[in-house]
This record gives structure tokens, sequence and C-alpha cells, in this order.
């Protein structure tokens, strides 16, 4: 049996689906050249915007035909749609895409993958390596917690075994995968009952087991004992995290580049920063989502930091790290964004000096809080106005130089 996967969204996503080929490997099966000539077809969806949601719908759509030619043609779609719909207690999303794809033979779970065997890479160079899965940051906007789940972690000697076997390969470049990275680890360290519903739950005074565990708790990591790192933030200390140790333990492996997706700013800690700055073969461009540079407009986002917090973080990274380059992710027409609130997002880039945005028009969410208690108030042209005067600003020139 031939199969086909069609990947839509993120780097984790196109990870997910190096796993998933390795598990149809398994099965005996070989890749066709095209979908055309496939039979077995795994859709690996996104539903991060709506947009995305519908290119799913489409693809399905279009291979109605092909599968009334081909009665072995099996449709099996799988990634953030299905994950949705499997945590969705009220069952009405499961419905919804069963009834809207009936030619889809199975919704499958990507956590029913695993990592029993090996991906099947893609690129020869760079390695994809998940360290974690899922979030326990409910922006107001996001559907991740809801596709995903809360964050899991991977085991941190599975990570290093899975990066030494890639430098003996030969490959020369490895990027750290997870929702967030920054909080890598809490949940090797805690057991659930202990961690916090709520990351920012940690107040200074906490009677909470995490009180003492500050000073007394320690990690094993290949025979050493490290101390988990805590990031002071808004006079709080958040959940521990062992990311600047696993991020450091693999840079000194020798790889020509270590790079890493994605980061939350409020928990970007200073001992990051000076493992960064240390290792000169971790790489110099940082993705550091701000999503607006308005105050309000945060707050309504559940965002756990502030414009200016935000330009504190910048000025110290610029500060450590030289030859820094700055990506982000930036939401317009979020509910509410009044013209003042935008131009305050405007005024954040120009100070910032990013060398990439990815800057999507607000649309609402499944499940999402926006979508719940905020009206999506931002009329359509105004949003891709605002769009476009983003994407000029901070995209159009770097286009202009390549």
């Amino acid at each position: 049996m031939k199969y086909f996967i069609k990947t839509f969204g993120c780097q984790q996503n196109h990870s997910d689906s190096e796993r998933i080929e390795s598990a149809l490997y398994a099965r005996g099966m070989t890749k066709a050249r095209s979908y055309k000539t496939a039979e077995y077809i795994v859709i690996n969806s996104c539903m991060v915007r709506e947009s995305a949601e519908n290119r799913v719908y489409g693809l399905v759509n279009n291979l109605k035909k092909l599968k009334m030619k081909n009665e072995k043609l099996k449709i099996i779609v799988t990634g953030c749609m299905v994950g949705l719909a499997f945590r969705d207690k009220t069952g009405k999303y499961l419905k919804k895409i069963r009834e809207t794809m009936p030619e889809v033979d199975e919704f499958l779970p990507v956590e029913e993958i695993g990592f029993d065997n090996a991906p099947v890479r893609q690129d020869r160079v760079n390695a994809l390596v998940p360290i974690s899965n899922g979030c326990n940051n409910f922006c107001t906007f996001c559907i991740v917690p809801f596709t995903r789940g809360r964050e899991i972690s991977r085991p941190y000697q599975n990570i290093i075994n899975e990066c030494k076997n890639l430098k003996k390969r030969g490959y020369r470049t490895v990027t750290l995968l997870g929702q967030n990275v920054n909080s890598y680890g809490a949940d090797l360290i805690y057991p659930a009952s202990v961690i916090p519903n709520e990351v920012r739950d940690l107040k200074k005074d906490s009677s909470t087991p995490f009180r003492s565990a500050r000073n007394d708790k320690r990690f094993n990591l290949n025979g050493k004992n490290v101390k988990p790192i805590y990031v002071k933030h808004l006079g709080r200390f958040r959940i521990p995290t062992l990311f600047s140790h696993l991020l450091e333990q693999v840079a000194k492996m020798g790889f020509e580049k270590v790079d890493f997706i994605s980061s939350n700013p409020w928990d970007f800690s200073d001992e990051l920063i000076d493992v960064i700055a240390k290792n000169k073969n971790i790489s110099r461009t940082i993705h550091l989502p701000v999503q607006s540079g308005d105050d309000k407009v945060l707050k309504r986002m559940n965002r756990w930091h502030t414009a200016a917090e935000y330009l504190r973080l910048i000025s110290k990274l610029k500060a450590q790290i030289s030859n820094l380059r700055i990506t982000t992710d930036i939401i317009v027409g979020f509910c509410g964004e009044t013209d003042k609130e935008f131009e305050n997002t405007v005024k954040l880039c120009k100070k910032v000096g990013f060398s990439w945005a990815f800057v999507s028009v607000y649309s609402q969410r499944p499940m999402a809080a926006a979508t719940k208690i905020l009206k999506d108030d931002v009329p359509h042209p105004i949003k891709d106005k605002r769009w476009k005067v983003l994407d000029d600003l901070i995209n159009k020139p770097h286009l202009k130089k390549w």
C-alpha cells in the first residue's frame, strides 16, 4: 500500500508527520510520489487560524472525486483538528468535522503515534526534535491548549540520546520544538497534582511545596544534580524549568547550530540568556511572540507581559548577545482593538526593529476564551489595512534586501 502525507501548520506538525511516516513505514507501506497515486492519504491538520482549518476542508473535498474512482483509497485526518475534537467534551466539534468531511475514513489523535520508531526525516541537514507538547498558557485567542492539551515534557535523557544519535549520523543543526520551550521539565520535576493549574500562581510568600523547593529541589541530569531555574515575574515565581540545562548540553555536542522555538517573553530567564550568549552555535535568531504592543490589548489576550517588560527583555538580549535577530508573532484586529491601541503596536515594532514578523488577522477559534467572552468587532477592511501597515513596516524592507 502506498501512502501520502499532507502537512499543514507549524514545525511541530511537520515533526509529528515525520513520526507518522515512520509508523506507516513500519507497517510495510511505501511512499507515493503524489496523492494521486496513493491508497492511504494522511492529512495532518492545523487550526491555529480559520484559514488553516478551511484548507483542510478544501483538500478533503478535492479528494472526493479521487475516492469515487478508487474504492481502496483511505483518507485519515489527524493533527490539531482531531485533537480539539477529542478534547471537546460536548462532542459538537467532532460531529461538525464528521458531517463536513464524510469522505474521511478515520480521525486519528496524533498522540497515538508515540515515539517508538525513529522519525523519517525529510531534511538531511537540520533535524526537528520535539521536547514537549501542549501548553499551559491560556491566551484568550489561542486554541493550542485545546488541540494539544496540557504541557507534557519528553524525558530528558530521550532528547539527549536522540540528539547524540543525530550528531553521529551527520546532522549539522537541530531545532528543539515546543509550544513554550521555556517551561520544559516542570512536569518531570513535580507531579501534576503539585503543579498549579495556572503557571502564574507561585506568589513570593506562597506556602505551597514550591516555597522550599526553590532552594532544595534538585534534578539528576546524567549523574549530576542540577537546580531547576525559577523565573521571577510580576513579583511571583513561576514553575521550574530545565530548558537552559537542556539547551546547553545539546549545544556542547558540537552541532553547527542549535535552534529552538517557541518562547514566551514573560519566562525568558537570565540563565537562558547566559547560555545563549556563551554558546556561539546557539541560533542568534530568537522567535519571541509579542502579539500586541498595547497593554490593554495584551491584558484582553491574557498575555502575562506588558509592552515595557517586552522592551526591557529585548534590551537585555541585545546587550548580551551579538548579531541578534528577533522575529515575532503579531495579531491585528483583536477584539476591541482601537486605532490608538494599534498605533502602540506600530511604535513597539519601530523600537524593537524586528527582522521578521508573522502578522495574522484575528479570527475566532472554537473553545478559545475570546470567542466565548469577547466580541470580534473590528471590521475586516480595518484588519486588512492594519495587516498591510505592519507587513510594509517589518517584512517588506527585508524582502527587498533578499
